[in-house]
């Protein structure tokens, strides 16, 4: 990187949390450009090829409106779920994403902390910059590690079964990546991570293939992808575990009814951010025929163009159990490290809080189908 100028900015470059401009995810995303270098910008932002799927992901949630109920008792909402054996003080639960050190000096430590502060669930990536252990640490909060089945079975074994030993309580296997998807940002700019910053949990891994720097690291996480993974990998990894074992990716409702014939716990609706296959559906279209499909036999989670608490509330009424969310967290973990992590987590609460009341639903449980329409074109 060059030295620091209007266009490019240090890698760790902070604004002020608590001012009255940050009152929005979107305001936390206007703030985050400025903050995180233009790599680290593009890598955080970017969708596969014409991004129309990362459009989608945000448009959906227009194509639905809410229809208040009124004269309803909203003085007190609870916004409380349960999911897993794991209490959470609202349905907005922190979605697992890498890299979390190019966005804050403290990485996935500082994010790890903040979901634990604001009562939520946080899930770990594979790809994180802290190593499992050191976020246990960190963290009493309830703690999901999110898991890539790599070539080398040992590898990925031994991954799992360091979740479980430092206190992790479920293993979510992410589905839709047997190889990368094409973020063309990525490859213009020849991503790779800065000096002295590694994927902390493959560290002897890299050693052994001589990934240590830079664009390699890149290589190498794209080579360790198995595009063999099947259906007979979730009973392998089920039976690898005493973990509940979630898998991430589902957007059909025949592999919904399988993710369930396999013993999966639980599902997570999601085109992985829109970072996979250019053209597949937006998550919140597709989320009623997979719930419809699962017939409330596990829990689906959903993922995917979360902004606003009206958002929260949208996916909610489609039948997820909750939602996750992943690039406002990286927004305010670059604006303000932890504590601005924990201020979008409270923003989305908020919102969500405000949205039940004015909707006539006081509790989570209130919120159903019947709630919202889609807009008639």
């Amino acid at each position: 990187m060059s030295e620091k100028s209007p266009h490019n900015p240090p890698l760790h470059a902070r604004v002020p949390v608590a001012t009255p401009h940050l009152l929005t995810v979107r305001d936390y995303e206007k703030a985050a450009r400025e903050a995180l270098s233009p790599m680290a910008w593009d890598y955080f932002r970017s969708g596969a090829d014409a991004e129309r799927t990362l459009r989608e992901n945000l448009r959906a949630f227009r194509r639905w409106e809410i229809h208040p109920r009124v004269l309803v008792d909203v003085t007190e909402r609870d916004l409380g779920v349960d999911v897993l054996g794991a209490r959470a003080s609202m349905p907005i639960l922190v979605a697992p994403t890498a890299y979390h050190k190019l966005a804050c000096p403290e990485g996935e430590l500082a994010t790890a902390r903040a979901a634990a502060e604001a009562g939520t669930i946080y899930t770990l990536s594979t790809l994180s910059t802290v190593t499992i252990e050191d976020v246990a640490r960190a963290s009493k909060g309830p703690k999901w590690f999110q898991l890539y089945v790599h070539k080398d079975r040992e590898l990925t074994r031994s991954l799992v079964a360091r979740a479980e030993a430092a206190g992790f309580s479920a293993v979510m296997l992410t589905v839709d990546t047997p190889l990368l998807g094409r973020r063309l940002r990525d490859v213009r700019n020849g991503f790779g991570l800065p000096e002295g910053m590694v994927m902390a949990n493959l560290v002897d891994a890299m050693v052994q293939a001589g990934a240590t720097s830079g664009s390699a690291l890149t290589r190498y996480v794209a080579s360790r992808h198995d595009a063999s993974l099947t259906w007979k990998d979730v009973e392998w990894l089920r039976g690898a575990t005493r973990m509940p074992v979630l898998l991430k990716g589902i957007l059909r409702a025949d592999d919904a009814q399988r993710a369930v014939d396999s013993g999966a716990s639980g599902i997570i609706v999601s085109n992985h951010g829109a970072r996979q296959l250019d053209g597949a559906p937006a998550t919140l279209d597709v989320l009623p025929r997979v719930v419809d499909a699962v017939r409330g036999r596990i829990p689906v989670l959903f993922d995917g163009g979360v902004r606003w608490g009206t958002d929260v509330l949208k996916a909610l009424a489609l039948g997820a159990g909750a939602v996750m969310v992943g690039r406002p967290i990286l927004w305010g973990l670059a604006v303000g490290g932890g504590e601005g992590v924990r201020q979008v987590l409270e923003i989305l609460r908020e919102e969500l809080s405000r949205a039940m009341a004015l909707s006539g639903c006081p509790t989570i449980a209130s919120i159903d189908r019947g709630l919202i329409e889609r807009r008639q074109r």
